[in-house]
């Protein structure tokens, strides 16, 4: 651990995101187990990325969290990758060991922690609804977890067909691509069913087309969107009689897996998960 003689900093590199509550939930964690750390939310463009992280080189800051747009920019600026992250081919958290930066993708292994309290991935058929970083993210964990087949549903055949490849090549696990047209219907032996895409992201009116009259009730019911808690798609989840997922618990998690990683120190997660509560009710 670094010296307790120092207040340590990490970051967070990226564009600003309305409603983004993780620098409150580090700063709470942080004071919870007495380190007196701080967490700064730094707006870096995409031209200033490579200054930034020499910047924290030189500062020496115990690492950071990466936003869009640099989740794979900033792979080429680090030292080497966690092996989830070289799958993944993209990058969220920076981990400093020693001289070197190290990247890791904190994300999909925070959702699959989140999961396992309500389902065990492990012989799972799994939907992906969406192409983007969340799904590739929670899609190469899931598949690391054991899941025996998945279904990635994209508008985009391009994105939604290259995640779908990814995630076979890279976890020899058995994937589809579907396009999505309408109200998507979900196969009858689905056993999880995950947005991954932005919809409903501060906008509880926000609609992922799905037709849930076709949702088997025994499927677990997920969503990536941390606000509002409970989206409109887990409201239909929950209507349906599914087990609802929300995407609190993976924000969580995956801050309290970069927490031990900076800090050595196991966080408090009941304090991070009030801690977003408190910020998004605020």
């Amino acid at each position: 651990m670094p010296s307790d003689q120092l207040q340590q900093i990490v970051c967070c590199f990226g564009q600003p995101v309305a409603g983004n509550p993780t620098q409150y939930m580090m700063e709470k964690a942080f004071a919870r187990a007495g380190l007196d750390w701080r967490y700064l939310t730094l707006e870096v463009p995409p031209e200033g990325l490579a200054d930034a992280v020499r910047g924290l080189r030189a500062m020496g800051f115990q690492g950071g969290n990466l936003t869009i747009p640099h989740k794979v920019a900033v792979i080429p600026l680090l030292d080497r990758l966690t092996p989830a992250a070289e799958m993944m081919g993209a990058v969220n958290c920076m981990i400093r060991e020693g001289d070197q930066l190290v990247g890791e993708n904190t994300d999909g292994k925070g959702f699959v922690q989140s999961l396992r309290e309500l389902l065990d991935p492990a012989g799972k058929k799994v939907v992906l609804l969406g192409a983007g970083g969340a799904a590739r993210a929670v899609g190469i964990e899931t598949a690391l977890a054991g899941a025996a087949q998945f279904t990635v549903v994209n508008r985009d055949p391009g994105r939604g067909e290259t995640l779908a490849k990814l995630i076979q090549e890279k976890t020899n696990v058995p994937t589809a691509f579907v396009a999505w047209q309408g109200d998507y219907a979900p196969p009858p032996d689905t056993d999880v069913l995950i947005n991954c895409t932005s919809i409903g992201l501060n906008d509880p009116s926000g609609r992922v087309p799905v037709d849930f009259n076709t949702v088997p009730q025994t499927c677990v019911v997920a969503d990536v969107v941390f606000n509002p808690a409970e989206t409109l798609f887990l409201k239909a989840a929950k209507a349906r009689g599914c087990k609802a997922l929300d995407g609190l618990g993976m924000l969580v998690n995956q801050g309290a897996i970069a927490f031990r990683r900076w800090t050595g120190v196991e966080p408090d997660t009941g304090v991070m998960r009030d801690a977003v509560e408190e910020f998004l009710e605020a």
